[in-house]
């Protein structure tokens, strides 16, 4: 038996805001220099070059997950997802927004089953769209 996932601490919330605001300082306006730091090269190449990233992330996570349904190693899961997940705070950066929106979605989400929630947004689409 496996033990439980730890919850999601006020400890977590932290480091991801602690990573959120390293990225911010790497916006150009902020003093990033894109020759000197991952983050501001990425930021003034623009959204293809991180939403490129994003993808081969998402990639790698899928990959590993395979590979660790045939015996391979689960810790490449984790360090594929640190990746995928650092590449979408550049893209949250970019676009003005933090984790914490992304918690406080998550947040809003809780005790909604998927399938109405998905049902949900079908429904609103429709309406939007005249159907």
């Amino acid at each position: 038996m496996t033990a439980p996932a730890p919850a999601l601490t006020a400890s977590s919330q932290d480091a991801l805001a602690r990573l959120a605001a390293v990225i911010e300082s790497r916006k150009a306006p902020n003093g990033g220099d894109p020759a000197a730091s991952y983050v501001a090269r990425l930021l003034h190449q623009g959204p293809d070059a991180f939403l490129k990233k994003i993808g081969e992330e998402a990639t790698e996570v899928v990959m590993a997950a395979k590979d660790a349904d045939h015996g391979g190693d689960k810790g490449k899961i984790v360090n594929e997802l640190a990746d995928l997940w650092f590449h979408c705070l550049i893209a949250l950066a970019h676009y003005g927004l933090s984790p914490s929106d992304v918690i406080a979605e998550l947040e809003r989400r809780a005790g909604t089953s998927g399938i109405e929630e998905k049902a949900l947004r079908k429904a609103v689409l429709r309406d939007a769209q005249g159907g």
